[in-house]
């Protein structure tokens, strides 16, 4: 509930009153759930992402309508990347954290490529030092990446 305030908190700050504003906190309920899920079970939900995708991308797009190129570009190309991580072997990304990783550099994508860009550096920033504490511990285990990905998300909406 504190987390979800404080999501709520620093969307309304960074936004203001804009019109994408009330789908931004509905998507950020979404947030919060497929965070939740993704810690829990390692799963990232389609009907989720769905949600939230169309809560973010479809009111940017509405409103921004000269963006969509770069966006879609954005989305385009973190989807490749993402998938070709996720195809090596190893099972380091699950195929959920390529279509949340996409959804949300598409919606990034709308602010330009510098959100892109945190919000692509920030999960791995967060992530990194985790997993690498996991090896030398020799504790390792499956490290969830969707909340890593949706922090850094947020951090590239209201940083930049």
């Amino acid at each position: 509930m504190l987390t979800g305030a404080l999501v709520a908190a620093l969307l309304a700050a960074a936004l203001g009153p804009s019109p994408v504003l009330p789908f931004f906190l509905l998507a950020a309920v979404a947030g919060l759930l497929l965070a939740l899920v993704d810690r829990r079970c390692l799963r990232l939900p389609d009907p989720i992402v769905a949600t939230f995708a169309a809560l973010t991308i479809v009111p940017l797009a509405t409103t921004q309508p000269h963006r969509i190129g770069p966006a879609l570009g954005a989305g385009g190309l973190v989807l490749t990347a993402y998938l070709i991580v996720a195809l090596l072997p190893g099972r380091g990304l699950g195929l959920g954290d390529v279509k949340l990783a996409a959804v949300l550099a598409t919606a990034l994508g709308f602010a330009g490529w510098p959100a892109v860009f945190v919000g692509l550096v920030v999960p791995h920033l967060i992530n990194g030092p985790i997993g690498l504490v996991l090896l030398l511990t020799r504790r390792a285990r499956p490290l969830p990446f969707g909340p890593a990905l949706l922090v850094g998300a947020l951090l590239a909406v209201t940083a930049t």
